[in-house]
C-alpha cells in the first residue's frame, strides 16, 4: 500500500505549491475554530452570574461572529486549493494511462475488454481523486484539530485530559481491525466493477446481434450473475466500512460521557483531585473533548475510503507497469517502397501450446494483387497483423521493398500500407474530417476526389450538409456506406500497397 501511495503522490509533486496553500489554509481555518469554544466559555461565564455583563458579552460575541467568518473562509480557500491540486493531479495520472494504451502490445488490448480498460482509465481514476487527494485535506484537517484541541484541554484541566488521551486509542484499535477486514473486498469490488463495465458495453454496442440471435434473456442473466457477485462483495465492503464510523462514534461518546462526568465533579467540588474550574470552562471542555473526538470517526472514514482508492490505483498502476513496445525510433524509415513484399518460412502462435502458422512462405511482386482465402480461423487476419508488426512473429523474416520489417520503424512500414479491416470505423465529426483521418491537411478538393473514386461521393452529397454533416458510428450510415468512407480514407493517402481483410 505504502508503494501505492508513494506513486500517486509522486503525481502531484509538480503542484507542491496548492499543497502548501492547502496546509496554510486547513491550518489557519481550524486554529480559528479552536478558538470558538474559549469565548463560547467566556460568554457562559458572563451570563452565569446574578448580574449579567452585558457589555464584556456584547464584546466577545463580535469577536466570536469575526472568527467563525474568518474560518468559513480559510475552509473555502482550503476546499479550492485541494480540489485544484485533486484535479491536476488525476488529470496527469489518466493522461499518461491513455497515453500508455497507445504503447502497449496489441496482444494487451486483446487481452482485455474495452469496458475494462475503460473502468481503469476513468472510473478507477475518479476514485482515486475522491478516496486519497480529497481524503488527505480531511486527515490534515482532523489530525490539526487533535492536537489543537489536546492543546486546549491540557490548558484547561490536565487531568481529565489524560483521560480522554488514554481513551482515545480505543478509537483507532477500532477502526485498523475494521479497515484490514474491508482491504481485500474493496479489491475484489474493483476487480468486478471492470468487469461489469466491459460486459455491458460490449452488450450494448452490438445490440443487432444480440437481438439476432435472441441473445437477450441469456445477456440479462449473465449481466445479473456478475451484478449480483458485485453486490454480495460490494455489500461485504460498505458492510465493514459502515461498520468503522459508528464503532468509533460509540467510543467517543463513552470518552464524552467519562468527560461531562469528571467535569461535573469539578464544578462541584466533590472531588479536590481532579481540581476545579468554572461553568464556561466546563462548556469550553466539552466543546473540545467533542471536536476532539470528531476527527476520529472522520479519520476512520477516509481509511476505508483509502482501501477502496488504494485497489483503484493499483490497477492503474498495474496498467501504467505493463510492458511496452520495443523503442524503434533509432531504425531507419522505409521509404520509397517498391510495392514489393515476401514472408519467408514464418512461424507465429499466439499461446505457445498452440501452433497456428508454420514455416509460411509468399512473395508478392510490384502490381500484383493477391488473395489469401481459407476457413475462419485459420490465420488470415493474423497475416496482416503480422505484417503490420501489430505481433512480432517467432521466428522468419518479412521483407517489404527489400528491408526487413524489424529493422525498420513501425509507423513508416505501417504508412506504406492501406487497410481496410473487418470492422469499419467511423469517428464522431464530418465526414470530410473522417475521410481525411490519415491527411488532416487534405484540401476539400483532394477529399471529393477520394470520394468520387470509390463512388461515395453520391450518397455524401444526399446527406443534410454534404460532406461537413457530422456523422459517428451510430449516425445511422449503412455498413456499405461507413465501407465506403473507410476505403475513400485509405484512398486520399494513396499508399503504396493496399490491404482489404475480407
Amino acid at each position: 500500500m505504502t508503494k501505492t501511495l508513494k506513486r500517486v503522490f509522486s503525481y502531484a509533486r509538480p503542484y507542491l505549491i496548492y499543497f502548501v496553500l492547502t496546509v496554510i489554509f486547513a491550518a489557519a481555518g481550524v486554529i480559528l475554530s479552536l478558538a470558538v469554544p474559549v469565548f463560547i466559555g467566556e460568554a457562559v461565564d458572563c451570563c452565569v452570574n446574578k448580574n449579567v455583563d452585558f457589555e464584556n458579552l456584547k464584546k466577545i460575541l463580535l469577536r466570536l461572529g469575526i472568527i467563525v467568518i474568518a474560518s468559513g473562509i480559510f475552509q473555502w480557500t482550503m476546499s479550492l486549493c485541494t480540489n485544484k491540486l485533486a484535479f491536476l493531479t488525476v488529470r496527469d495520472l489518466r493522461a499518461d494511462a491513455f497515453a500508455k494504451l497507445e504503447r502497449v502490445p496489441l496482444k494487451y488490448i486483446d487481452s482485455h475488454t474495452k469496458g475494462e480498460l475503460s473502468s481503469r482509465v476513468i472510473n478507477d481514476i475518479e476514485i482515486i481523486s475522491d478516496g486519497l487527494l480529497q481524503g488527505f485535506t480531511q486527515f490534515f484537517s482532523g489530525m490539526m484539530t487533535i492536537i489543537g484541541t489536546l492543546a486546549f484541554m491540557l490548558s484547561i484541566n490536565v487531568r481529565i485530559a489524560v483521560v480522554v488521551v488514554v481513551l482515545t486509542p480505543l478509537s483507532f484499535i477500532a477502526a485498523s481491525k475494521i479497515t484490514k477486514a474491508s482491504h481485500d473486498s474493496y479489491v475484489q469490488q474493483s476487480k468486478l466493477r471492470g468487469d461489469m463495465v466491459g460486459f455491458a458495453e460490449e452488450m450494448a454496442g452490438n445490440q443487432k446481434i444480440v437481438k439476432a440471435f435472441v441473445y437477450d434473456k441469456r445477456a440479462e442473466e449473465k449481466f445479473i450473475e456478475i451484478n449480483n457477485e458485485y453486490g454480495k462483495i460490494g455489500a461485504k465492503a460498505t458492510f465493514f466500512s459502515s461498520m468503522t464510523n459508528p464503532t468509533t462514534r460509540f467510543v467517543n461518546g463513552l470518552i464524552y460521557a467519562a468527560v461531562g462526568l469528571l467535569g461535573a465533579l469539578s464544578v462541584t467540588g466533590v472531588s479536590s483531585f481532579i481540581g476545579s474550574m468554572s461553568v464556561g470552562k466546563l462548556s469550553s471542555f466539552l466543546s473540545y473533548a467533542n471536536q476532539y473526538t470528531k476527527p476520529f470517526n472522520e479519520i476512520s472514514g477516509v481509511f476505508a475510503e483509502l482501501q477502496n482508492a488504494v485497489a483503484s490505483a493499483q490497477r492503474v498502476f498495474d496498467l501504467l507497469d505493463e510492458e511496452e513496445v520495443s523503442d524503434d525510433s533509432d531504425m531507419e524509415k522505409l521509404e520509397n517502397c517498391n510495392g514489393t513484399l515476401s514472408f519467408e518460412n514464418i512461424s507465429f502462435s499466439y499461446t505457445p501450446e498452440r501452433e497456428l502458422i508454420k514455416n509460411f512462405s509468399l512473395d508478392v511482386e510490384s502490381g500484383k494483387k493477391i488473395a489469401i482465402v481459407g476457413p475462419t480461423g485459420c490465420g488470415k487476419s493474423t497475416i496482416i497483423n503480422l505484417l503490420l508488426r501489430f505481433y512480432d512473429i517467432d521466428s522468419g523474416k518479412i521483407i517489404v521493398s527489400d528491408k526487413d520489417t524489424k529493422t525498420v520503424t513501425r509507423d513508416s512500414l505501417r504508412s506504406s500500407f492501406g487497410m481496410v479491416l473487418q470492422e469499419t470505423w467511423i469517428f464522431t465529426g464530418t465526414v470530410a474530417e473522417n475521410i481525411a483521418y490519415g491527411l488532416p491537411d487534405a484540401s476539400r478538393e483532394d477529399i471529393i476526389s477520394a470520394a468520387k473514386a470509390v463512388h461515395a461521393h453520391g450518397f455524401i452529397k444526399r446527406l443534410p450538409n454534404g460532406y461537413d454533416t457530422v456523422i459517428s458510428d451510430t449516425s445511422g450510415l449503412s455498413q456499405g456506406q461507413k465501407q465506403l468512407l473507410c476505403i475513400a480514407r485509405i484512398m486520399l493517402t494513396n499508399p503504396p500497397m493496399l490491404i482489404l481483410d475480407e
